[in-house]
């Protein structure tokens, strides 16, 4: 008799060990029992009856995927290279497991076709210059395809574009070019604004015969002090008619006298 009672509570302890399930703050347990869908067991000690239950461990923390290049031809028929990251997590775990087999396949293989149909509905210019739009678009069209399986995507990042390199030489030039253009526009317009500049000195210094001479001078100055070079420098004879006219003044009042 007391073979059996010892015998009796070996096989429950046996049980209880044996159904004993301990998930952690980030999982959930999607219980099944006899293939049926039972509830969702909450993080902490669970306990489920063996042979009969069926505890399958899904994790709720975000997950971060790489999205493999994808070769994708642009709508202005130019192949490129794109690749991206994912980041998702699962919200409803039933359904993570009841609605698809793997989630986590189906979610990669959905990004990947879901990349190269829109990134082959962007041009080259638009697929490099709009990124964010592009993530965008990604985003919803992902999130809205997942949502049946209980996955919310949260971002979708374009990481790189590769593209061909007769490609990549022709926008360098391409760039150069833009360049080149920027500096000449900004080269005439100093040019203008000095042409401007100049024209309103000439016409301040034509209002006034001193501020020529005074002008002459200094540049006759700054002449001198560069170099020890011998300059010849023509002298204009108006420079010298003030001198003229004090001295034939001065010769006709020294006549009157």
């Amino acid at each position: 008799m007391g073979f059996g009672i010892l015998g009796a509570i070996g096989f429950v302890a046996a049980i209880f060990v044996l159904g004993v399930r301990v998930l952690t703050e980030y999982e959930r347990g999607v219980l099944f029992r006899l293939g049926r869908f039972a509830g969702v067991k909450q993080a902490g000690l669970r306990w489920i009856i063996p042979g009969v239950d069926r505890l399958v461990r899904i994790s709720l923390r975000e997950i971060v995927m790489d999205v493999p290049p994808q070769e994708v031809i642009t709508r202005d028929n130019v192949s490129v290279k794109v690749n991206a990251v994912l980041y998702f997590r699962v919200l409803h775990p039933e359904k993570a497991v009841i609605q698809v087999e793997n989630y986590l396949y189906g979610t990669s293989q959905l990004a990947q076709t879901t990349l190269r149909s829109v990134c082959g509905q962007a041009e080259l210019d638009d697929l490099l210059a709009e990124r964010d739009r592009i993530n965008q678009q990604l985003q919803q069209i992902i999130d809205e395809q997942t949502e049946p399986w209980g996955v919310k995507v949260r971002a979708v990042e374009v990481k790189q574009i590769d593209l061909p390199q007769e490609m990549q030489r022709a926008m360098a030039k391409q760039a150069e070019a833009e360049r080149e253009k920027r500096s000449k526009i900004i080269h005439a317009d100093g040019e203008a604004q000095a042409a401007h500049r100049l024209a309103e000195a000439a016409r301040i210094l034509s209002t006034e015969d001193s501020a020529i001479q005074l002008r002459y001078l200094q540049t006759l100055s700054e002449i001198a002090t560069e170099g020890n070079s011998t300059t010849i420098f023509p002298v204009p004879i108006d420079i010298f008619k003030p001198f003229y006219e004090a001295a034939a003044k001065k010769d006709r009042s020294g006549e009157g006298g």
